[in-house]
């Protein structure tokens, strides 16, 4: 299995600090969301996305934690890091620690 990917490399969304639609849509939380830095072996929220308020997803910006989840609990990335991780980090415990 080879390095563990954060979620702007899987979905080539381009929103990491330095990306090239940083311009067009901005910054994505989950790649500056420091709190969550090494949650499943991500860089800050890289692979905890789903549990941060204001990524960009499904072609538009996502809101709370409660109003997205659906939406990634059938993502492909939030899936393949079900799979990769022995234990999943729940939500709540991602919430907690991002607060």
């Amino acid at each position: 299995m080879g390095a563990k990917k954060n979620c702007w490399e899987k979905k080539q969304c381009e929103r990491q600090p330095g990306g090239k639609k940083v311009n067009e849509l901005g910054v994505c939380p989950a790649a500056t969301c420091s709190k969550a830095n090494g949650i499943h072996g991500g860089v800050n929220g890289g692979r905890s996305c789903w549990a941060i308020t204001g990524t960009y997803c499904g072609g538009k910006v996502q809101g709370s934690f409660a109003a997205k989840l659906g939406n990634c609990l059938n993502c492909e990335f939030y899936k393949e890091v079900q799979k990769e991780e022995s234990k999943l980090e729940s939500a709540v415990d991602i919430l907690s620690k991002i607060k």
